[in-house]
């Protein structure tokens, strides 16, 4: 039997199946369906990740009082950077960013402090934060972006810089560039609005020291600074460290700063990212594993029914390796069929699952493109996967199918 009859005959057993059939095809359908969508998620949650600390500055580090919360189990000792440990309050302050102007490592430094405190404007008023910065480097540092207006400059004085959401939703009225408002009884003039959506205002670090009462002049919530050479970062943090230790009079065990990289938080959120997305595949590959079986089972019954039909095929000349690749055929096509409608239904539920997420709609375009444009090997692989499962899982069924005796078929009722 010439392969071509074989395949065309294998394609008509699919093509004619009972109901079974379709439903095995359906598990195929669910599990590769399952995988894509949940492949093109990850890689929209990668790029949402991305996009949202990727513009966050490789060189950027930020330098704070304490050290972060950590217990050494194996000892049983917390490394807590809890200030009301010791009798001292921890801060950091002129000395400290005395101490950093001396570092070569170093582009940029910029000083800040932040709180609350009540905003008014038409009658209305809201709680914001206010972060005071350094204007002569702010603007070389932040990565935010300006929607409107521009950036604070060294010369500003009762000036400020806001958020996008204060400027529209945060009162009634629309805020605007060169629009008045009243911080704490003292009035600021809008010169910039962010590209974001957070309620914060940026103001020269002089003027914030008078709006915040509680903050005292010359100690900082925190120092953010800009390296030289993004390459030579663990370097510059190794110099700034050993620099700040000399200052503060600290060794490793008794550090009481903390100096954290943009680029850190970015490794270790791509790499939980990517982390959550092989789980989650590994869970979606799990039907795959009952389509298989299912595939095997409907292998199985068919052999069953057709047994008398193997039995007429053999007395008219049929090989053994005629009717094993008719019904490895078969189960291929059920497979293949599977997998192509698989494909289809996931790269469609790629577009629905941040909707049905409350995903933003950043989140939901990234998914969309990623679920429609996904590569044509994506799409190869996911079939001849497909394939090779239908193909696997009737292996054994076909094989009891090539071994029939024709005199035994012919008498199977």
């Amino acid at each position: 039997m010439k392969f071509r009859k074989a395949f065309k005959h294998a394609l008509n057993m699919v093509l004619h199946a009972k109901i079974r059939s379709w439903l095995t095809i359906l598990g195929i359908v669910i599990g590769v369906a399952a995988v894509i969508s949940i492949v093109s998620l990850g890689e929209a949650l990668q790029q949402d990740v991305s996009s949202q600390l990727g513009n966050l500055g490789g060189d950027i580090l930020t330098l704070t009082a304490g050290r972060p919360r950590a217990m050494d189990f194996g000892h049983g000792r917390d490394y807590g950077g809890d200030a009301s440990a010791s009798e001292e309050e921890i801060v950091i302050d002129r000395t400290d960013l005395q101490a950093l102007k001396g570092i070569s490592d170093i582009m940029l430094i910029d000083t800040q402090i932040r709180g609350n405190a009540e905003i008014y404007y038409v009658a209305e008023k809201g709680s914001v934060t206010v972060n005071g910065v350094d204007p002569a480097t702010w603007y070389q540092i932040t990565t935010s972006e300006i929607a409107e207006g521009r950036m604070l400059g060294p010369a500003d004085s009762n000036v400020i810089v806001v958020g996008g959401r204060i400027a529209d939703g945060f009162f009634d009225k629309q805020l605007g560039v060169n629009q008045l408002v009243t911080i704490e009884e003292r009035l600021f003039r809008i010169v910039g609005i962010l590209d974001d959506t957070s309620n914060s205002v940026y103001m020269p670090i002089d003027i914030a020291y008078e709006i915040l009462e509680d903050k005292e002049k010359g100690v900082y919530d925190s120092i953010v600074i800009k390296v030289k050479d993004e390459e030579q970062l663990d370097q510059a943090i190794a110099n700034i460290e050993q620099k700040l230790m000399i200052t503060r009079h600290a060794t490793e065990s008794t550090k009481d700063f903390t100096i954290s990289s943009n680029k850190e938080r970015q490794e270790q959120r791509a790499e939980m990212m990517s982390s959550m997305t092989t789980f989650l595949t590994a869970i979606a590959a799990v039907a795959l594993l009952v389509g298989a079986v299912g595939i095997a089972n409907t292998m199985f019954t068919s052999v069953l029914e057709k047994t008398k039909e193997i039995g007429i095929m053999k007395a008219i000349g049929a090989r053994n390796n005629d009717i094993l690749t008719i019904f490895l055929l078969n189960a291929g096509f059920i497979g293949f069929f599977g997998g192509l409608l698989g494909v289809i239904l996931g790269i469609i539920l790629s577009g629905f699952l941040p909707m049905l997420m409350g995903a933003s709609g950043g989140m939901i375009s990234r998914m969309g493109s990623a679920g429609s444009a996904m590569g044509l090997t994506t799409i190869l692989l996911a079939l001849g996967i497909s394939v090779f499962i239908g193909m696997a899982s009737g292996a054994v069924p076909a094989y009891q199918a090539s071994r029939l005796k024709p005199v035994d078929a012919l008498r199977y009722e």
